[in-house]
């Protein structure tokens, strides 16, 4: 038996890309051990993997901190390690992998592109194709570790689902009509859709008797604008008292989830529910595209600036993020009605 440990310590969409992958890597390889190293909040995505496929937590704030942390969790960790394939490629992931370099263990890393991404994200000359996805380059790790995964659907049917259905309604109520789930946040300016926008989005289907809105978020500020919302449309439903794990199946349940580039979408993705996604400063053709979901779900406007940042974070050079506000609404809106057969 070999002992793989896999390295991904955030973020939390990069995270559950590679949930699909450990399960194939699980299944296709019974002989061997896979030892998912990740923070413990993410721990809920792994519980249903096949038994050789184990998770281990970094306290990455707590008795894993810094380069004394780091050594500690390889003491914990080394002795019942064969290879190591880094899915990070982080200064933390590159500190704790020189542990096991020393201990002559193997080490297979992802490459991220970041000159693919530099061309893309440039101001002048830039290069817009697309970029191999992260999935891939992930796939490229295990392949290069001699473990290639045989095969992956990467089509599946994306449909709301009945296995987890019982459970998200005894949480909730009954399913009588279309359950839309809303992410309308992410973690920087250039990848969220105008919020006075996104109400008008928010307003077409909270007033209609045949959809349910469930939102999801995370933050404080952004529990503060979904409590505004709630008192607004108070048909509206929120999931963030529940948890990873139940959010995750709430979302299995959905008809349809509109959501930034962000980690709800790869939650959803997850999930196999169809998610139709808004781009602003970023672009699907970095590689950070849903797993499983069709492209022709994609909402985004053409730009000579875009794609202006790989994550989001880079201020807007012209200052209006047109790339945001030139969507309108009603575009959101025919589209996740266009999805959902009306």
């Amino acid at each position: 038996m070999s002992r793989i440990l896999v390295i991904r310590l955030s973020a939390l969409g990069d995270i559950a890309i590679s949930v699909p992958i450990l399960q194939a890597l699980g299944e296709q390889y019974p002989d061997n051990l896979f030892i998912m190293l990740s923070k413990p909040f993410v721990s809920p995505l792994f519980e249903e993997l096949p038994p050789n496929v184990i998770f281990k937590a970094v306290e990455i704030t707590g008795k894993h901190k810094g380069i004394f942390g780091l050594l500690r969790l390889f003491r914990e960790i080394g002795n019942n390690v064969d290879m190591v394939c880094d899915l990070h490629d982080s200064l933390r992931s590159h500190f704790l992998c020189a542990f096991f370099k020393i201990h002559h263990i193997p080490i297979f890393r992802i490459d991220k592109g970041r000159k693919e991404r530099r061309r893309l994200t440039r101001r002048e000359n830039k290069i817009i194709a697309p970029i191999k996805s992260s999935f891939e380059r992930y796939k490229d790790v295990f392949t290069a570790a001699d473990i290639p995964i045989k095969h992956f659907n990467e089509h599946p049917d994306l449909a709301p689902s009945s296995e987890h259905l019982k459970e998200v309604e005894i949480a909730f109520f009954k399913k009588e009509n279309r359950w839309i789930g809303i992410a309308p946040f992410a973690r920087h300016e250039g990848k969220i859709y105008p919020l006075d926008k996104m109400e008008k989005v928010i307003a077409h289907f909270a007033y209609n008797n045949d959809f349910t809105i469930f939102l999801f978020g995370g933050g404080k500020e952004e529990f503060a604008k979904i409590e505004e919302w709630k008192k607004q449309f108070p048909s509206l439903q929120i999931s963030y008292s529940l948890g990873l794990k139940m959010e995750v199946k709430l979302m299995s349940c959905l008809d349809i989830m509109l959501s930034m580039d962000s980690a709800n979408m790869h939650l959803a993705s997850l999930a196999r529910t169809p998610v139709v996604s808004v781009w602003g400063a970023t672009h699907p053709y970095m590689g950070f595209y849903g797993l499983f979901q069709d492209k022709n779900r994609i909402i985004q406007t053409d730009l000579s600036c875009r794609p202006c940042s790989v994550f989001g974070e880079k201020p807007c050079y012209r200052f209006d993020y047109a790339c945001m506000c030139n969507i309108d609404p009603e575009r959101i809106i025919m589209k996740l009605e266009k999805e959902l057969g009306l």
